[in-house]
């Protein structure tokens, strides 16, 4: 799926999370920007992310992230790459070493866009992270990258325990229950 693919996944996408559906007119506009796509574009580019859950969706796989020191949902920069489940999978690879990956639906599951805060070398700009719903085998082995400090398969009910407030994971974590009645 390229900018048209996503441009247009936008225009259909609906959610009644109201803090989610304030931004989608951005992540629409930024479409338009080949830059959206680099991490070059200062004020703010794509990213993607995986939002994994075992096949029972008892468990969700995180990241205790290096750089930002909280528990998170595995992704990064799109890098160039126009195709965010691409992107998503890549990532969710990389960080937890995991073959067994599975996209549930070629869907956007989720949007945000949040602030990352100034560092050495890079200033404060925004993250316009689309995320997508993976399945994977939760007996699989995990591989810590050298962006994590840990990885960890979460209960569902111990996420708010492990992350505290955090409103997108909150919604992503509100979502999987409401898709597992649908299942």
């Amino acid at each position: 799926m390229d900018r048209l693919g996503l441009r247009q996944q936008l225009q259909n996408y609906r959610t009644p999370y109201e803090e989610e559906s304030a931004f989608i007119a951005d992540f629409s506009e930024l479409t338009h920007d080949p830059l959206g796509y680099k991490r070059e574009q200062l004020e703010g580019h794509f990213t993607a992310s995986a939002w994994i859950v075992n096949k029972s969706r008892t468990h969700t796989l995180l990241t205790l992230h290096r750089k930002l020191g909280r528990w998170l949902q595995l992704g990064g920069h799109a890098d160039g790459n126009e195709n965010l489940i691409e992107v998503a999978l890549k990532e969710a690879e990389e960080e937890s070493g995991l073959t067994s990956l599975e996209l549930v639906d070629s869907t956007i599951f989720d949007l945000d866009k949040h602030i990352i805060p100034e560092r050495p070398h890079v200033k404060e700009h925004f993250h316009f992270d689309v995320r997508y719903l993976f399945e994977a085998d939760i007996n699989e082995p995990l591989i810590i990258s050298d962006e994590s400090v840990s990885l960890a398969w979460i209960t569902f009910d111990s996420v708010v325990d492990m992350i505290g407030y955090n409103p997108s994971i909150l919604r992503m974590l509100e979502k999987t229950s409401k898709s597992e009645i649908l299942l």
